[in-house]
């Protein structure tokens, strides 16, 4: 199925002819949409309130709460889409991997996978598994109504640097290790990687999530030569897992200036640019056919309203040639941002690119 063909038997649906959607198909749009990474977070004090003695992975796992959480920033931003909440190790935690997220740290791995035995934890992610993002979407589809919700996994690399590593790294020596050092059980863990994640992503999409993005957070560590051997095979094959649904598909990382265009290649309709490269010179490295997402600086956020109004000018004025572009920061709301200073960057973007 095509970008340009509605789900649920080529019939419109709700959300097929918002804003953001058009501009994933790089349609024309009534304005450029906007959404942003971590926009349900801790820089919402109704988020604080709500999570407020709840562990991370308990949230993501509690339907009502993630309902809530995911439709906080679109009650008060009024942003085009909204983001599921939920975590990149959620699907590795329900198949049984012991894990927990420790506040301040991020996910820590008991037992890090680092031999070719250590493959056998990584069983198949069936529905069952989290049959509570199922019921989620559920509830969420319905307050949404015409707003699209996106849906999300990490990619193999960034899931698989966390399993090897046992949690975040800053230098990657043990998965690099395997990477070089035994390249099929590399590719094994990958591969076995990129079926639960398209796994997860099938859920989201049956559930009702209208497009999907694959977090590659730590991709920038890589060489494009890397990249290309070691880690495209396996996001290709998830996005090439969940192709026949029609829903655009995103890819993003962060520092990946030097593999955007290796990036699209794995099969993403929406590439996602941070703010260290130009989006008209990332048009130019992704090449035609693809809608960009981007690239707003986070921190910019700090600055003050008039420099956030001209660096988002900036922004849209070098998007105004692209086939499809998506306001967003180039990385994730930070937390100690001001919430009212997204409310009002939404509806600048919306004033200034009213067509």
């Amino acid at each position: 199925m095509s970008l340009n063909e509605s789900p649920a038997g080529r019939q419109p649906t709700a959300t097929y002819d918002s804003a953001f959607l058009k501009a994933c198909r790089r349609e024309p749009v009534p304005h450029t949409p906007v959404w942003f990474m971590r926009q349900a977070g801790r820089s919402l004090p109704e988020y604080r309130k709500v999570r407020e003695g709840i562990p991370m992975l308990e949230s993501c796992m509690r339907p009502d709460l993630v309902t809530e959480i995911t439709l906080q920033p679109v009650r008060r931003h009024n942003v085009d889409a909204a983001i599921f909440f939920s975590d990149i190790v959620v699907p590795l935690k329900a198949i049984g991997i012991d894990l927990d997220i420790k506040p301040g740290v991020g996910p820590v791995v008991e037992h890090p996978i680092r031999t070719r035995a250590d493959l056998a934890r990584l069983r198949d992610l069936t529905p069952e598994d989290v049959s509570y993002v199922t019921e989620a979407i559920g509830l969420l589809t319905a307050e949404l109504g015409a707003t699209p919700l996106i849906g999300f996994a990490g990619a193999p690399f960034t899931l698989a640097s966390y399993l090897v590593e046992g949690g975040p790294s800053r230098t990657y020596e043990n998965a690099k290790a395997i990477m070089y050092g035994d390249p099929q059980l590399w590719a094994d863990l990958l591969d076995r990687l990129a079926d639960i994640t398209a796994a997860f992503l099938k859920v989201q999409i049956e559930a009702g999530a209208s497009a999907v993005q694959l977090f590659d957070s730590w991709a920038g560590a890589l060489a494009p030569a890397d990249y290309r051997r070691s880690v495209l095979p396996a996001s290709a094959k998830v996005f090439d897992a969940v192709a026949g649904y029609g829903v655009p598909r995103i890819h993003f990382g962060v520092g990946t200036g030097e593999l955007l265009k290796l990036m699209g290649e794995a099969g993403a309709d929406v590439v996602g640019v941070d703010w260290r490269v130009p989006l008209d010179e990332a048009a130019r490295r992704v090449g035609p056919g693809k809608a960009l997402q981007g690239n707003l600086d986070p921190t910019v956020l700090f600055a003050g309203t008039e420099a956030v109004e001209a660096e988002t000018r900036e922004v849209l004025d070098t998007a105004a040639g692209l086939e499809g572009h998506v306001f967003n920061l180039g990385h994730g709301v930070m937390p100690s941002t001001d919430p009212d200073a997204l409310t009002r960057l939404v509806e600048y973007v919306h004033t200034q690119s009213a067509r």
